[in-house]
């Protein structure tokens, strides 16, 4: 049973640990105590195999002979299976077609599993599956972005959305810049790798265990591959070990492979993948190429934009088309472009398929804006925050280049409020005039905001379900079809139950994910884990209500008004119970204690054709401002402090929203400096593991890191007790680090220039910068 929060008092009227209080993660004490279950921690069933996979070699190639006989002999290996015994669907892909849930004559990316075998254990398959022979003829195999846009070899059609005539207003305009930035890709990285385990069902049907965000794809999937009805599979998640987009749907691929080796053998199936195995089998966040051409005034007021936005998408399509899409809803942050083209293109590569990741495109997108106006203010010789300032959202500018309105004009407030409290001018001052005395470290500040979209842009999905139950000792049971990984969706769904009902949160309880108990369910992902599935449950909460205020009403001679739920009671005009009491009269007197909820996002729509639409029900947004010193001698630097003030509604939970800020603001951070993906000229990942990929270490973290909510602001849409949505945005705000990283090397030049920075800004990326400038600032003399 989940403890009462430490952290809580008791307060007048109100019960414990209900939604707008902090209240501890559902599992925090098993995750301290190495106590809390993941796949690879379950009990293993009699019989289990292990599973492995064998992966092509060759980045595009064709598939002239493969000899499996060693596989076979070798000791420990049960069974070895290849497309041809595939009894349903071979394609799983999860919008459009084109993955293979093993490859067949073609391949086209190294590490395309081609074949997948089951041992006596782990380390068998994994031998065993080496020992293939495949002879290959190879094909001419397209690496870059760039050899793909001169190409135009696309896994989708390109797609442009347009406000205004910006070809005139670009012309017209008293000031003109061009630029371009390589966004680098991302790993996962996530603790708990990608794992699945299938266990055989006495009527032919298959239990999976899944690490997946999308438990109910995994289902549909795996039923497919095995040419089952959906009902003979069932999927559960009870937690994972991280996601960040990357089990959306590439979990899926384990699932199904799992589940055709338990229909050939009849046993029990783990696949888990070892870390080099998952980097270089699973996608990772798109690596973008990005171009922009921007006209302005005087003050730096944007008046016309070009931009282009361009994702390696890998071999496939996965979900690159709304990714890539999302990226060009987001090339604007938060920021009005008033007379603007942008056009996003989906880049095929023969590299591994690259997928979701915290953001979904988002973060690629608001790069190139950001760049621009540092950009434009080192042209004009401005503050970049004062262009940013100019630049933002508000009343009579608030259309975006897609046509939806914005209608909460938080940001302007917000980052006044921080530039504020972060004591932005003074250090800009101090910064400058330390810049000036220092030859070799340079300082650098940057403040930037976030405007970021909350719904998933396919309108289906918006929608979620919920099964809340109640016991006769007053006890509340609630399943969902959200997953938990690790950011706390559980706690603030049996917080929302809980608030419902005004009792304290330690009488409910939320169920591993089923795909049995509440059907198609959405993944969780796009941010909306909370507004989906706490609207749910909230929904079958009222309906639940509604049947015991009648009764309360009728029993107790009062009016349904009359009738409410405080602080673990239930009053019923004159008449005060217990409400363990209450729903044990309720029970004895027939009246339902279970309801199943449902929740559709209003107001989503969105025109591909036209580039138009309300793809979104509202905005998140915040602000940070980040402070960073470099050596310009070795391009090495640390983060100094870092300012972040975030909107997220009337928070469900401030101390899990206070923590999902954090997290998501470092792993923005590691995205932009140190986490680097290296591939060779054969299209071979050589970055597999924590030696050669560096992700933040705590080391890495700002010594000094402030982190506020903004107060009093309610969502304005009627999202789940007006909260608004926490996962993604605040990745975004490590945008200020590289921002602010710009910021130290234009120092060389009296912020007269603004170097070229692709990300991640590793120390080589650094010194070339530093280099750059400093050739800059020599060029000027000379001239001069």
């Amino acid at each position: 049973m989940r403890k009462l929060p430490r952290d809580i008092s008791r307060q007048s009227g109100q019960a414990v640990g209900i939604a707008g209080q902090s209240a501890l993660h559902d599992s925090a004490w098993l995750h301290v105590r190495g106590q809390a279950r993941y796949i690879d921690d379950l009990r293993e069933p009699e019989g289990l195999l292990h599973a492995a996979v064998g992966h092509s070699e060759e980045a595009h190639a064709r598939i002239t002979s493969m000899d499996l006989s060693a596989v076979r002999a070798y000791p420990g290996v049960v069974a070895v299976i290849t497309l041809a015994d595939v009894p349903g669907h071979t394609d799983i892909g999860p919008v459009f077609p084109g993955d293979p849930v093993l490859a067949s004559e073609l391949v086209e990316h190294i590490g395309q599993p081609i074949f997948a075998v089951a041992a006596t254990s782990h380390t068998a398959a994994r031998k065993a599956a080496r020992l293939a022979k495949v002879e290959y003829e190879p094909l001419h195999a397209v690496l870059s972005t760039q050899e793909a846009l001169d190409t135009s070899f696309f896994v989708r059609p390109s797609h442009t959305q347009q406000r205004g005539d910006p070809d005139k207003a670009l012309a017209s305009a008293p000031h003109r810049l061009k630029g371009e930035i390589n966004v680098g890709g991302q790993e996962h990285f996530y603790l708990e790798g990608q794992v699945a385990m299938v266990e055989p069902l006495e009527d032919g049907g298959m239990f999976v265990h899944t690490s997946s965000q999308h438990p109910s794809e995994v289902q549909k999937l795996v039923a497919e591959v095995l040419g089952l009805p959906i009902h003979a599979v069932q999927a559960e998640v009870r937690r994972m070990g991280g996601g960040f987009g990357g089990k959306e749907t590439q979990a899926a691929a384990l699932g199904c492979v799992a589940a055709l080796l338990a229909q050939v053998t009849g046993k029990p199936i783990k696949y888990r993948l070892s870390r080099p195995d998952d980097m270089v089998q699973t996608g990772k966040r798109h690596d973008f190429f990005n171009t922009y051409d921007i006209g302005f005034d005087d003050q730096g007021l944007i008046q016309g934009a070009e931009i282009m936005v361009a994702g390696r998408c890998g071999f496939s399509p996965d979900l690159s088309n709304a990714i890539v899409e999302r990226a060009m809803f987001h090339s604007d942050n938060s920021y009005f472009l008033d007379q603007a083209r942008v056009t996003g293109h989906c880049c095929k590569t023969h590299t591994v398929s690259n997928t979701a990741f915290r953001g979904f495109g988002g973060p690629q997108g608001m790069m190139v804006i950001e760049q621009a106006v540092d950009d434009i203010a080192r042209h004009l010789q401005l503050d970049p925050l004062d262009v940013r300032k100019h630049n933002l959202y508000r009343p009579g500018r608030d259309t975006t280049h897609y046509g939806q309105v914005v209608e909460q004009h938080i940001l302007p407030e917000l980052v006044a409020q921080l530039e504020a409290s972060s004591d932005y001018r003074t250090r800009r001052d101090e910064i400058t005039a330390f810049n000036q005395q220092s030859p070799i470290l340079k300082r650098g500040l940057a403040l930037t905001p976030v405007k970021f979209g909350i719904s998933f842009t396919a309108k289906h999905l918006n929608q979620a379900g919920a099964l809340v139950l109640i016991y006769t000792d007053g006890s509340l049971h609630v399943n969902h079809g959200g997953t938990e990984m690790g950011q706390g969706l559980y706690i603030k769904i049996a917080q929302v139950v809980a608030a419902a009902f005004q009792v304290d949160v330690d009488k409910v309880k939320v169920s591993a994910t089923r795909t049995d108990k509440v059907p198609n369910t959405s993944p969780t992902a796009a941010s909306s884990g909370s507004d989906l599935n706490g609207m749910a449950a909230l929904d079958a909460c009222e309906k639940i209500k509604a049947g015991l205020v009648a009764f309360a009403a009728e029993q107790y001679g009062c009016k349904a008004e009359e009738v409410r739920f405080e602080n673990n009671q239930v009053v019923a005009g004159e008449a005060r119970l217990d409400w363990a009491e209450f729903v044990q009269k309720a029970y004895m007197n027939r009246v339902s204690l279970s309801s199943s909820g449902f929740y559709a996002t209003p107001k989503i729509h969105y025109d591909f054709a036209t580039g138009k639409g309300h793809p979104f029900l509202y905005y998140a947004n915040g602000a940070a401002c980040s402070e960073v010193v470099l050596d310009t001698l070795t391009g090495e630097y640390r983060v100094m402090r870092t300012d972040i003030l975030h909107d997220v509604g009337q928070s469900l939970n401030p101390a899990i929203d206070i923590g999902q800020i954090e997290g998501g603001f470092v792993q923005g951070m590691g995205w932009l400096t140190t986490e680097e993906l290296v591939y060779n000229d054969k299209g071979r990942l050589m970055t597999t593991g924590p030696a050669t990929y560096k992700i933040p270490a705590v080391s890495d973290t700002p010594p000094d890191l402030r982190v506020n909510l903004l107060a009093a602001s309610p969502n304005r849409e009627a999202t789940v007790f007006r909260s608004k949505a926490v996962g993604e945005p605040p990745l975004m705000l490590g945008i200020a680090v590289w921002s602010a990283l710009r910021d130290a090397v234009a120092s060389l030049t009296d912020y007269r220039y603004s170097p070229p920075l692709d990300t991640p800004a590793t120390p080589e990326r650094m010194l070339n910068a530093v280099n750059a400038a400093r050739a800059w600032a020599n060029t000027e003399q000379e001239t001069a």
